[in-house]
């Protein structure tokens, strides 16, 4: 391999100019490898990736932070936004592709009715809670799960700055959320419908909605989300199903669709547009229209490229039956770890839904284990973590490598480990867990 090292400087120069870096905490330097990390790209294409020093690595980690679940710069969907360019990305009037995608949305989920886009996640959550605060005419939100950056959600954290803990990202810092909304989101557990049981006790009167993921890391038990629906009747709470993660990747369309649920809201991102900026918010007409009783409106919004990316992505996903390809690749990975892990002796846990996997090192120095992981895996041309979210880009031979690789790495932790040399084989700094102020 050339040179890694403009990468670095760079993102030495970027962390003096823009705080934290960069706009997105899971592409940080510090979440792979400190001090080491490639960090810029100039071409990204398939699952191949070439960085500012034109070294090529393969891309086994998160694609995107699970964006581009067709590849990078998937010629089709690059295609469709490139003719939409040449008519005009936006203007005064509106782009008729706003309609046809929503009449696509609802055509695969005959629940809802209505549709609103955004351009990216966190806003489209935000809209969605204020549609129900809205509709409800009350402010509490009962949640579980990881849902975004905004005070909403963060305003779980000024009663307890651990209260967001265990929905995907530690130590989430509240600093700017008004002290105001202390209170106003309380957190439960999936598949812990007790927890929900003692916040509709306290709070059943005052809930607006209940938001949560259809699936992420865990199944649901069998009579879970049985009993959330229970809770939604009872309460009168607008049942939000926040699919930015999970949608578009088990089936085409939303993941609550396989567990039957029928809930008032659903939103999705991410896997919609393959890398392109999109967002949409989907309800039934009585919750929908409600956001005619509150002001939400965007110039960006209104764009075009977003709504004929999503339109391309989804076409695709059909016409390839992309759902189906995700969880081969994902579960031909989830297998080769568990593989690997038994012969070279090695003790690891395995999770998350096979198009979004990961695994943990079990014991005391797990994150040494990862960080190391991730550096042997750099020096042998893969972006590697202990995360894999897989994409149609992933062929058969980009598994076989990784997998090869994946054993011979796995074999010099185990080795370091029995030595007590596992430090020394990261000389640096281990990667970040969670959220951690950089300066």
């Amino acid at each position: 391999m050339q040179s890694k090292n403009s990468g670095i400087k760079l993102w030495n120069k970027a962390k003096k100019l823009i705080p934290g870096g960069n706009q997105l905490l899971s592409k940080r330097s510090e979440q792979f490898l400190p001090g080491e990390w490639v960090s810029y790209y100039t071409y990204a294409k398939g699952v191949e990736i070439w960085d500012l020093d034109y070294n090529r690595f393969i891309d086994m980690s998160i694609m995107g932070i699970g964006a581009c679940p067709l590849g990078y710069a998937d010629r089709d969907v690059d295609n469709a936004v490139k003719s939409q360019i040449d008519n005009g990305s936006a203007c005064t009037l509106n782009s008729p592709a706003e309609v046809e995608l929503a009449e696509i949305l609802i055509e695969l989920h005959p629940w809802a009715e209505m549709v609103r886009y955004a351009r990216c996640g966190g806003e489209a959550m935000a809209v969605a809670v204020r549609i129900a605060r809205a509709h409800k005419r009350k402010d509490k939100v009962a949640f579980c799960g990881y849902h975004g950056w905004h005070d909403w959600y963060l305003a779980a954290n000024l009663a307890d700055n651990r209260n967001l803990d265990g929905h995907l990202l530690p130590g989430l810092s509240p600093a700017g959320v008004p002290r105001g909304l202390t209170g106003t989101a309380i957190p439960f557990e999936y598949n812990k419908i007790d927890q929900l049981r003692a916040i509709q006790k306290e709070h059943g009167k005052e809930l607006a909605a209940i938001v949560m993921e259809p699936i992420r890391n865990k199944k649901p038990s069998r009579s879970f989300f049985k009993e959330v629906q229970e809770i939604v009747d009872e309460t009168g709470a607008v049942l939000v199903m926040d699919e930015i993660s999970s949608g578009f990747r088990l089936n085409i369309g939303g993941a609550h669709l396989l567990q039957k649920i029928k809930p008032d809201i659903a939103v999705f991102s991410k896997g919609m547009s393959n890398g392109y900026p999109m967002a949409a918010v989907i309800g039934t007409r009585e919750v929908m229209q409600s956001a005619q009783d509150t002001f939400m409106s965007s110039t960006c919004w209104s764009e075009s490229i977003g709504n004929v990316a999503a339109l391309a992505t989804i076409r695709k996903y059909k016409k390839c039956k992309v759902p189906e390809y995700l969880i081969d690749v994902g579960k031909s990975v989830q297998e080769g770890w568990k593989e690997i892990a038994d012969r070279v002796g090695i003790a690891i846990e395995i999770g998350g839904i096979y198009p979004l996997s990961h695994f943990s090192f079990v014991g005391d120095n797990d994150l040494i284990a990862q960080s190391v992981y991730t550096k042997l895996m750099l020096e042998k041309g893969f972006l590697a973590k202990n995360l894999f979210y897989a994409s149609y880009a992933h062929h058969p031979r980009h598994v076989s490598q990784y997998l090869t690789e994946t054993e011979n790495t796995f074999e010099k932790i185990s080795i370091a480990r029995e030595g007590n040399v596992l430090s020394k084989l990261l000389k640096g700094l281990p990667a970040h867990k969670g959220f951690r102020r950089l300066t």
